[in-house]
């Protein structure tokens, strides 16, 4: 009776891990690793924001547009994207940037891909004499001309802080969270390639 239960629960744990493998897609970016089939003009939309920290995403925003740059891909201005987004928008200002269709962004900015960024986490828990902030983000570079997933990449960082006060605590969070963006930026976006402007 034991021997035949233990057959009929490892059979199931064979078909569940079998079922879970076949519903798992690996995704293979489009560009080649020698960046062939970059694009060249690419647009980085608002930050859509799942936290309650606004200035959070902005920085987000801002960091990307600087990778973005040092990897060979030509700055367009926040300036630009915004207002010409605004069509779109009018006085809609709840809804996130990054359900605007790809090819949709294309037609308005002449541009050859769109990113899109998901600021998903941005929180610091204090308990006791421990601090530790988390920040993660998800990334997508999608094609104006076949809407495309292009390259996408996730990354999550946490931050640890010790401290003996509370308001050490708060301002060592406040210090170390540009760090924390700027890591995830930057182990997300080395998977990218390098645009057609790299040296």
């Amino acid at each position: 009776m034991f021997i035949s239960r233990t057959k009929e629960v490892f059979f199931l744990l064979a078909v569940v891990c079998l079922v879970s493998s076949c519903g798992h897609k690996n995704f293979s970016p489009v560009i080649s690793a020698n960046g062939e089939g970059a694009p060249r003009l690419v647009a980085v939309l608002p930050v859509e924001n799942e936290t309650s920290d606004a200035q959070a995403a902005l920085i987000l925003r801002g960091k990307i547009f600087e990778e973005l740059y040092f990897k060979g891909y030509p700055k367009i201005p926040f300036e630009i994207i915004d207002e010409r987004l605004s069509q779109i928008y009018r006085d809609e200002r709840g809804r996130a940037a990054g359900k605007i269709p790809p090819v949709v962004v294309g037609e308005l900015l002449g541009v050859d891909a769109v990113m899109y960024c998901t600021l998903t986490e941005r929180k610091t828990s204090f308990v006791y004499f421990y601090a530790p902030t988390i920040v993660s983000a998800s990334f997508e570079l999608r094609s104006t001309k076949t809407g495309e997933t292009l390259w996408k990449a996730y990354h999550r960082v946490i931050k640890r802080n010790y401290g003996f006060s509370r308001r050490w605590l708060e301002m060592k969070a406040c210090q170390i969270y540009e760090t924390a963006v700027d890591e995830v930026v930057e182990k997300s976006l080395k998977t990218l390639p390098d645009g057609p402007d790299s040296v």
